[in-house]
């Protein structure tokens, strides 16, 4: 039984239905001088997994002005061994030291015993896989005493060895153990190409209930060995109107919910970043808007 199965809804995140961008050494100093209006900021918590320095510095302050939301990236809760219970107690001590809003990590894995890997490695969608992933999820929401979301991946290969859908895979997950679901919009659409799928059916096959925060980020255009597109999850430029449209789509079927603007290289200035942010939030607002006119209970 997952420890946190029967919390209650406050154990979920409670960021606000805003967006936000992720925080970026590079914006400490202008963020501080000039707060811009968003609703929140991120972090990953690998860059703070220590006592002092000048990101702390930075981040205590920053933390006073904006909801804040600590996304993973070293848990390798994919992996085929446990979390690691060293790396879980730096996870554990950041976030009693900070109280984030959110935490958040990924469906993937990135250690194999001693060797670790700078990289978000696929699982196969089997009941091997999937047996695993819930009892490190189960593991991680125990010792952190909080509800958990986990990120949809950006897959580039599948697996002879999968038996069930990524949806019903992340699905069964969130049934089991109660954590909720980070919609990575530009993940979605990376693996519907590089899958030749189609992305909103993918996003209706989703458990929609379960999503308390969403990803948007830009994408790197290659192409396979047969010559057909093949679709990089960079993090290195704007997000592309596509994504934007998988964005809008989204909301029509959740309403505004808490979403990241996600650039992790090729950082642009200030003013770039929070004009994406601004864009998302008109869409939030549009999302507002056409929930309120629906009849009470009538979905979309």
């Amino acid at each position: 039984m997952p420890v946190l199965a029967n919390a209650s809804p406050e154990s979920f995140p409670r960021l606000p239905s805003r967006g936000g961008f992720g925080l970026k050494p590079e914006h400490f100093r202008e963020i501080l001088a000039a707060p811009p209006d968003i609703g929140f900021v991120e972090i990953h918590a690998e860059n703070y997994m220590v006592a002092g320095g000048p990101f702390h510095h930075y981040l205590e302050r920053i933390r006073s002005l904006y909801p804040l939301s600590i996304h993973g990236v070293g848990l390798s809760i994919g992996a085929e061994t446990a979390p690691d219970e060293a790396h879980l107690d730096r996870l554990a001590a950041l976030i009693s030291r900070y109280q984030p809003e959110s935490f958040s990590e990924h469906l993937a894995w990135s250690s194999h015993g001693t060797t670790f890997l700078n990289d978000l490695l696929p699982v196969p969608y089997c009941t091997e896989s999937l047996n695993r992933v819930c009892n490190h999820i189960d593991r991680v929401q125990e010792r952190l005493g909080l509800r958990m979301l986990l990120e949809n991946p950006a897959t580039y290969v599948e697996f002879d060895a999968s038996t069930l859908s990524e949806t019903d895979f992340i699905s069964e997950i969130v049934r089991r153990t109660g954590c909720g679901l980070l919609l990575d919009v530009n993940n979605v659409y990376v693996s519907a190409v590089n899958h030749h799928r189609d992305a909103r059916s993918v996003i209706r096959a989703m458990p929609l209930a379960a999503v308390h925060q969403i990803h948007l980020a830009g994408f790197a255009t290659d192409s396979d060995a047969d010559g057909y597109p093949l679709l990089i999850d960079s993090h290195g430029s704007p997000v592309a109107q596509v994504v934007w449209d998988l964005y809008a789509f989204a909301l029509d079927y959740l309403g505004p919910v808490a979403t990241l603007i996600e650039r992790d290289n090729d950082i642009p200035a200030l003013p770039v970043l929070v004009a994406e942010v601004q864009q998302a939030e008109a869409l939030l607002r549009a999302a507002a808007v056409s929930k309120a006119r629906l009849p009470q209970g009538l979905a979309v």
